[in-house]
């Protein structure tokens, strides 16, 4: 396991900051089953649907599909 550098830090804290604002902190979980399905539902929509600035207003799918 390599180190992080520290620009990647902020990309880092960006998404820990994303999850618990949106999902840990919006929600009472029933479950580990329903943290699973809320889990894999935020992942989706956060790689396929939701553009980043960071990433040239473009979806981490958008950005693998372009290489």
């Amino acid at each position: 396991m390599g180190l992080v550098q520290p620009t990647q830090n902020a990309y880092i804290e960006r998404i820990n900051g994303s999850f618990r604002r949106e999902l840990l902190d919006a929600y009472l979980f029933r479950s580990l089953a329903h943290v699973r399905q809320l889990v894999d539902q935020w992942r989706h929509e956060y790689n396929t649907q939701r553009p980043h600035q960071a990433l040239n207003f473009m979806t981490p799918l958008e950005l693998k599909q372009a290489a």
